[in-house]
Parts: C-alpha cells; structure tokens; sequence
C-alpha cells in the first residue's frame, strides 16, 4: 500500500471504523534511521490502534527503526516479509526474505529486545519455485521462535522473477486452506489472512478459521464498507450514519492541514471511491479530480462535491 495508505488516508479511515488497526505504507529503515521522520512517521493520535510497517533486512538497523517508531507512539511494529516490488528486491528485504528465515527470525528477536509492543510479521506462502506449506511453515516456525506477536498472510506466493508487482496481486492462485491449516499448527499465535477479500461476508466467513483479517485494495478502493466494520465484527455503533456524514467530519482535518501547507489534492485522493456503485460517483470523483488540484483550492470543494451525491446539499458558498 506504498503510497496509498499515508496519514491522511489513515486518518479518514480511523473516521470509519474505531476498531479496524490501520498499517503505515511501508517504511524502510535506511529512511528511519536517516530521513525526516516527522514526516515518514508522524501520525495523528486519532489514528490508534495504529501499526508501523517497516521494511529491512539488518537485525541491528531493524532494532533500531523499531525502537523509534515505538517511541513515536505505534501500536504495532509490523515486519514486511512479503512486498515483491523491485525496489525491495534491490534492498535485499520483502519477499525475498521469505527464502531466509533465520535472518527474519534474528530480525525479529532484535526488535523484540528493544521494544514492548507487539511485533509482527506479514509474509507471502512463498517465492518463486518454494513449495509453499514447506517456505511457510518453516518461516513461521522461526519467527514464532524469536517471539513474533503475531503473522499475517498473504495467501499467494510472490513471482520474483517472470510477474511485475501488479500482476502479483492478483496472478498467483490464492490458497486460503494453507492459512487455515498454518493456524490449526500455531494455535496459540493470533493468524490472520490477506489477500482477494473484497467483502465482508468473505471476511467474515474467513474468521472461522484464522483470528483476523487484513483488507487492503478493497478497503481502499471502496473505503464505505469499513462503516459496516464495527457493527459487524465487533458488535458496536458505526461511527457515522452514511458517507456523507464522514465526509463532513472529515472537513475540520482538512482545513487544519491546509493550514500547514498540505495540498488539498493530497488529502482528497484518498475519498475518490466512497460513493462507488452510488448515484452520482463518477460527478463526485470528476468534481474532486478536476478541483482540487486548482491553485488555493479548500474545503470548500469537498463539501460542493457532496452536491452530486446528495441533490439536496448546496456548496458552502451558496448557503444561506
């Protein structure tokens, strides 16, 4: 979720749903250890529960990283061990690390000796030509062993060679039942599962057999159905009534971080597909596309986009 899941987006998801545990985009810790981190981790404390992820693949750095990213406030420090881009290729972590599970095992007791919170690990069944129960099971093994917290799967195997990172979200076969069974074997770790699960009754179904569920695209790209996420998976209130009224919430943030110079655009790319398969949609996502990259655009324009989706609400400016 490079570039997808940043603090804005977090932050009007958290408007969403109050239980769902949101994850940064990946962090490396080449950028933690020596970039601007107020703006890599910086986080509004509305977020919690919210989970760093951090990409790497030296124990000493990853110690590192982990203790700083503990002391900016995280709920969770999550180890990627399943991204195939070519960028983490390059960096010698990722996906690749799935064929080195000791070295992810002494990642993981290194984090695990500087930090109180959890630490996780999210990983692939396998790359390439691994036989995957065998690749997963033996990852799982050693991380368990070095006081992983808990897994999250990915239920396909990453192509490193032969598959760009696109294709390997959707190309490689799904194979939910080597999850399940991974949790039959670890009983007493919390397992969750990723991966193709685009509603919630398929979330739901899966929790029959794993501890949790991580929702990616799907939560994104049709960020609305985290507004059925307390109610059904945890027996409480959804925060708001409809999407329009998170929009509304949404607002005052909006305003703050224009305030600070953040562009509007930056913020509203994140609501595009609230109103997917509703009445006016496509009007709302033009309206957004088109006027919130103007120059000194503000709220203004995503309170008038609301118009397309709701006849009855007049543009701010036109308000009595």
């Amino acid at each position: 979720m490079m570039d997808w899941t940043d603090r804005h987006c977090r932050f009007f998801h958290r408007l969403l749903s109050r239980r769902a545990r949101l994850y940064t985009e990946m962090v490396t810790t080449a950028a933690v250890l020596h970039g601007q981190r107020e703006r890599l981790l910086g986080f509004d404390g509305a977020e919690h529960q919210v989970a760093v992820q951090l990409g790497g693949s030296d124990p000493a750095h990853l110690a590192q990283s982990a203790r700083i990213c503990a002391d900016f406030g995280y709920d969770e420090i999550n180890l990627n061990v399943g991204c195939p881009s070519e960028r983490v290729q390059n960096g010698a972590f990722g996906a690749c690390l799935m064929r080195e599970p000791a070295l992810v095992g002494d990642c993981v007791a290194a984090m695990k000796a500087q930090v109180s919170i959890p630490v996780t690990v999210k990983c692939r069944i396998g790359v390439d030509d691994q036989e995957p129960a065998e690749a997963l099971g033996a990852l799982a093994e050693v991380v368990i062993a070095a006081g992983a917290d808990a897994l999250i799967v990915h239920a396909r195997k990453a192509w490193l060679t032969g598959l760009s990172p696109k294709d390997n979200r959707h190309v490689p076969p799904l194979d939910y039942a080597l999850v399940h069974a991974l949790k039959q074997r670890f009983p007493h770790v919390p397992i969750a599962i990723n991966g193709g699960l685009a509603t919630l009754d398929q979330m739901r179904a899966e929790l029959d057999f794993v501890d949790g569920v991580m929702v990616g695209r799907a939560a994104y790209q049709d960020p609305a159905l985290l507004l059925a996420v307390d109610p059904l998976f945890f027996g409480e209130e959804a925060p708001f009534s409809d999407a329009e009224q998170a929009i509304l919430a949404f607002v005052p943030y909006v305003e703050a971080r224009l305030a600070e110079g953040v562009p509007l655009n930056a913020m509203t790319r994140h609501v595009l597909g609230l109103f997917n398969g509703r009445p006016g949609a496509r009007a709302w996502r033009r309206h957004l596309s088109t006027e919130a990259v103007k120059p000194g655009a503000d709220a203004r324009v995503l309170r008038a986009a609301l118009v397309h989706i709701d006849p009855r609400r007049r543009p701010l400016n036109e308000a009595a």
